[in-house]
């Protein structure tokens, strides 16, 4: 493990990014059971108040992210790059545990809308995990030293992957194309497959034809009855079971 850790991460410069996702995973699966406490009424935590106004955990999660993400950039290397790669972490866990929160700019902490939050914290991590393993953006992976000289192959590699990207996001498929700008299997596939109703792609192209419409929809239906459940299980495993009756701030949490 040690031989793996130093060959893989130490060597080619990638400690701070492990602490940082470390730090990230961490500091998000803490908040949530923090956060699940308090809103069952156990334990010995409590919101935070300042003059009567309730103190969002994004806020110190946003001086945090300013803090580390400064600080990485100043040091760049050494000690001090580990110390604020762990502090911009922690900090992006705290801001995007609230990132419906930003979003929708309402205390959403709770609601169905609140699962945007989970899901954006789960992406970032699966994400920031494929680039620590060593896929790098749009896919120009292990690319050979001669290859590398090649300038104009490697533009071209990157424009075509960050096509098919741009391909599966018109199409409405926004986390194909998140995966698909670091695995372009991915992007490939999204981009060649029916585009989501209501996607800017099938507002513009399926407009005139029906069938395409019909078969997108049925397609998006099966897709949707057969994931979503699934996904929603997870979120309320990950985060907590969203409460439609809540209806504010006080003692949401």
């Amino acid at each position: 493990m040690g031989h793996w850790l130093q060959r893989n991460i130490v060597e080619p410069g990638k400690l701070p990014l492990l602490l940082a996702l470390a730090a990230f995973v961490l500091t998000f699966v803490i908040t949530r059971v923090i956060t699940r406490l308090i809103r069952a009424g156990r334990g010995p935590f409590g919101n935070v108040k300042a003059g009567g106004v309730h103190i969002h955990h994004v806020v110190p999660g946003v001086v945090l992210v300013v803090v580390g993400g400064f600080g990485a950039i100043a040091s760049r290397e050494g000690v001090g790059s580990g110390v604020f790669a762990v502090l911009f972490g922690v900090g992006a866990g705290l801001v995007l545990d609230e990132f419906a929160l930003i979003l929708h700019l309402d205390d959403v902490y709770w609601t169905e809308e609140g699962r945007q939050s989970v899901e954006v914290v789960v992406i970032t991590a699966a994400l920031v995990g494929l680039v620590l393993a060593g896929f790098a953006p749009f896919g120009v992976n292990n690319v050979s030293a001669e290859e590398l000289q090649n300038r104009g192959g490697v533009i071209v590699t990157v424009g075509v992957n960050f096509l098919f990207s741009l391909l599966a996001l018109s199409k409405g498929k926004t986390r194909v194309a998140l995966f698909g700008a670091i695995i372009p299997l991915v992007a490939l596939v999204g981009a060649i497959r029916l585009a989501r109703p209501g996607s800017p792609w099938a507002r513009r192209f399926y407009r005139r034809r029906p069938r395409a419409r019909a078969k997108a929809g049925l397609r998006a239906y099966r897709h949707d009855r057969r994931w979503t459940v699934p996904r929603r299980r997870v979120q309320d495993w990950i985060g907590g079971r969203p409460d439609p009756r809540f209806t504010g701030p006080p003692g949401r949490r």
